[in-house]
């Protein structure tokens, strides 16, 4: 909404567009008329609408051309005055002053337009009948208002609707010559009604329209009221009212309806608690809320954020399966302008065996966006209606700011519950086959297969009896050597392939590059335990480059099996994250992680003889 509001009076000479200036200002009509009133400015604790509104006179005695149209450019909403006596000033309304103020402008830019009648006390009748056709004939006219500023009579009534005609403006709602809402209302409108329908049936029962006028309007209707509007809607339409609830074309034609009967505020403040701005987009503040986050802190969804997004979950989950199909997850999102999440996402969290999108699979995704870009998620909880569903001032009452990693490690525990771990290695590992196994997918099965890749996956582990979220993410190796930026993270799992026997040696050098001198703990993957392993060329067997650098031994890791091992694996990742300031300092954790490392190759290289057998036999 405009933060004031400015108001050009026009006019033939003598239609007393000064005394309509004055009378308004000194509150009774001045014996004296100066030929223009200086520009005057009203404060906003005396208007309506609470806004600083400023009156600018003109005469063409004084001023040129350039000045009005100077004017014309900085005038929010022009009146067009003329004398409801002389039909000549009526005459140049429709030839001289609207020519003047929308020559050239385009539909739905236009300057809208008060007329204004004066010296109503002159005349017994009403001009109207002469307007009115004018009016049908100039879509950007507001409204007539006859007044007169000798005896007061609606002097107020006409800069009221001047300052409506601005901040509740027509021209962005409605289309008078098409006589319906326009696109961008209609869209705005239906996004607003998806969001206030809480239980997806498409309906606004009698509890969600008073949950809707309570939050916009600030008390609920009475029992009688709501049936008059609903018996208003029946009448009109043919599909408005479906059991005994409104439907979308229902609440669009009431709407309509408030617009037609110059009830414009109506539907502009049901926007604007939406968070639309006159151009009926959503604003930034509404979209994007400010949310300060400290260097080295981290964004997670809290409790309320949480809950949030699990009723969105079973409103959405139409079928009960506890899992989103392709066409429920877009209707979920059919408020937004775009679709949030592309195919990658079914590469990124758990789901279920026929590929949907798991109710934990969802909690995880939006914990993973909460993590890495937190204003993309701001925005697409604003656009899924969060802070007028929640009463909540805005989408940054889901976010907790976690406290700075140096905090953590001073005092040796966190309060944080989703961790990042860089998966690092040459290319050809299994990076990616790691991945997908944290989320329950073996990407040797071709049937589950996919084209579409993600360089992250998340899930949860129990770490201490809490369960924790792990964000793991592939690096892309371009180069031998990682940038500053790719190696940050909560810790480092550094994978080599047990049957290369170039591999270890990538790890050993990004190890001393990025991990030796840093507070970034580091695990020690070998991937491919399935094949025969080969010998390192490098100075130092893994297993004793671990023991020098106070790391525990290399984990083993097969793709074929997917078992308590992989588990292993992912919980030690977790483990070390949320206790960095153990990493190296007890070496008999390295000789407890020695034993669970040793256990789980003997399992792999069994597990694996026994695969050989079987194929043998086959």
């Amino acid at each position: 909404m405009k933060q004031d509001v400015r108001i050009l009076l026009l006019g033939e000479p003598k239609v007393g567009k000064t005394s309509l200036i004055m009378s308004l200002v000194g509150e009774e009509f001045p014996e004296e008329v100066p030929s223009r009133a200086e520009e005057i400015t009203i404060p906003a604790d005396v208007t309506p609408e609470k806004v600083p509104t400023h009156i600018v006179d003109y005469t063409e005695k004084e001023q040129s051309d350039e000045v009005l149209r100077d004017e014309i450019v900085k005038a929010n909403v022009v009146c067009v005055v003329y004398d409801v006596t002389n039909e000549d000033t009526i005459d140049k309304i429709k030839t001289k002053w609207i020519p003047l103020v929308n020559g050239n402008a385009e539909k739905g830019n236009k300057v809208p337009i008060i007329l204004v009648g004066n010296k109503s006390d002159l005349r017994c009748g009403s001009s109207m009948e002469t307007i009115l056709p004018i009016m049908n004939q100039f879509s950007e006219i507001e409204t007539c208002v006859e007044c007169s500023a000798k005896n007061l009579k609606n002097i107020s009534e006409l800069f009221y609707y001047a300052q409506k005609a601005v901040l509740h403006p027509t021209a962005p709602l409605y289309d008078p010559e098409d006589k319906q809402l326009k696109p961008l209302c209609v869209r705005a409108l239906s996004r607003i009604f998806y969001v206030s329908d809480q239980d997806n049936d498409r309906i606004l029962s009698d509890a969600e329209l008073n949950c809707f006028q309570k939050s916009c309007f600030g008390n609920p209707l009475a029992p009688q009221a709501l049936d008059d509007v609903k018996t208003v809607v029946w009448k009109n339409t043919s599909d408005g009212v479906q059991d005994n609830g409104l439907t979308l074309n229902g609440f669009l034609f009431l709407n309509t309806l408030f617009i037609q009967r110059g009830r414009h505020e109506t539907t502009w403040t049901i926007l604007r608690k939406f968070g639309y701005d006159d151009n009926l987009e959503l604003t930034d503040d509404y979209l994007y809320p400010e949310l300060r986050v400290p260097v080295n802190c981290t964004t997670e969804l809290n409790q309320f954020g949480h809950q949030f997004l699990q009723r969105l979950f079973d409103k959405y989950d139409e079928d009960k399966d506890s899992a989103l199909s392709p066409a429920e997850l877009k209707n979920l999102f059919c408020v937004c302008p775009y679709m949030p999440w592309g195919a990658e996402v079914y590469m990124t969290v758990p789901t279920t065996d026929e590929g949907y999108i798991s109710n934990h699979g969802f909690l995880c995704q939006w914990t993973l966006s909460a993590y890495l870009d937190i204003h993309r998620c701001l925005e697409h909880l604003g656009y899924l209606g969060y802070p007028i569903l929640t009463e909540q001032d805005s989408q940054t009452a889901a976010i907790t700011v976690t406290r700075e990693k140096e905090a953590d490690l001073e005092k040796c525990q966190t309060q944080r519950s989703v961790f990042l771990c860089k998966v690092i290695g040459p290319r050809g590992t299994g990076k990616t086959a790691f991945l997908q196994a944290f989320v329950g997918r073996n990407i040797v099965n071709k049937e589950n297969s996919s084209s579409a890749f993600s360089p992250y996956s998340i899930n949860t582990v129990k770490v201490s009896n809490q369960e924790k979220y792990l964000i793991l993410n592939e690096v892309d190796v371009e180069v031998e050597f990682l940038k500053a930026s790719d190696a940050s993270c909560d810790v480092a799992c550094l994978m080599y392939d047990a049957s290369d026997p170039h591999s270890f040696d990538y790890c050993a050098s990004i190890y001393k590059q990025h991990y030796m001198e840093s507070n970034i703990p580091c695990v020690l993957v070998a991937s491919k335990v399935d094949l025969p392993e080969a010998k390192q060329f490098h100075g130092m067997t893994p297993a004793e480059f671990c023991y020098k650098h106070r790391l525990p031994p290399p984990l083993p890791f097969s793709s074929l099996f997917l078992d308590s091992t992989s588990k292993t694996i992912y919980n030690r990742l977790a483990w070390t994250a949320m206790y960095p300031h153990l990493n190296g300092s007890d070496m008999s954790s390295t000789s407890f992680w020695l034993r669970v490392a040793l256990g789980s190759a003997v399992v792999a290289v069994l597990g694996f003889a026994i695969y050989r057998a079987v194929v043998r036999v086959k």
